[in-house]
């Protein structure tokens, strides 16, 4: 099987807080002192997964460590952000090299904070692997749909990464100023969480959309490339 050559890509980032994170972005990409380069802004944002990491977890000890988790998600933000925006601003880029770190490095992101948020009296294991397994799903669509059509599609609904890391961020004020209190559902004997319940929801999404979209673009690709009929012998 051949995969067709993309030596570039189009990027597609149409997101709800895009407004106001591109000019940021660019703006800081202006100011960065010499010195600091993408490979090291790609090394500060995996920096504050760790911190996301080892905040969830030290939240069995009190819940004012998700405030290290949420700055472990702003200090992410900033470096794996920024790293592209500066590596274009300086007409510096490395596409193929760029992309591979950039992608390797955010499926391990998405491993730690996941499994952190399962180790954390928040989550039950199981619903944050389940959201591992969703995001995970909707990267490998991303990356495959990068090769067939050559389209980057970051963002889906207008929602993209920095939306997460933002909702997340006031789900931990939300769960730190409220606390986590067992949802009663009608009609089912499930008793989630309030964090459960979130991430659930967030779940189904990953899910319905990964197979929504794919189902989409496989039918699209299906009528750009239609079955060849092979002529009968005799």
């Amino acid at each position: 099987m051949s995969l067709p050559a993309r030596p570039q890509h189009v990027r597609v980032n149409l997101t709800l807080l895009g407004p106001l994170e591109r000019p940021a972005l660019r703006w800081l990409a202006a100011h960065m002192p010499g010195w600091v380069n993408p490979d090291l802004l790609t090394g500060f944002g995996f920096f504050g997964t760790l911190l996301v990491f080892g905040g969830y977890i030290l939240t069995n000890h009190s819940p004012w460590f998700l405030w290290l988790a949420s700055l472990g998600f702003l200090i992410n933000w900033f470096g794996d952000s920024l790293d592209g925006t500066l590596a274009r601003y300086r007409n510096i880029e490395r596409p193929k090299y760029g992309f591979f770190i950039d992608h390797t490095v955010d499926a391990l992101d998405q491993v730690l904070v996941f499994v952190g948020l399962g180790l954390s009296p928040y989550i039950h294991f199981d619903i944050a692997l389940f959201a591992l397994i969703g995001y995970l799903l909707l990267s490998v669509m991303v990356y495959i749909d990068t090769i067939v059509t050559g389209k980057f599609q970051i963002s889906y609904a207008y929602l993209g990464p920095t939306e997460m890391r933002f909702l997340t961020i006031v789900f931990n004020a939300l769960v730190f100023f409220v606390g986590n209190p067992e949802v009663k559902l009608p009609w089912i004997s499930w008793r989630p969480s309030l964090y459960d319940l979130g991430l659930f929801v967030v779940v189904v999404l990953f899910f319905v959309g990964f197979l929504l979209y794919s189902s989409l673009k496989a039918a699209e690709l299906a009528k750009l490339e239609p079955p060849e009929r092979k002529a009968r012998k005799g």
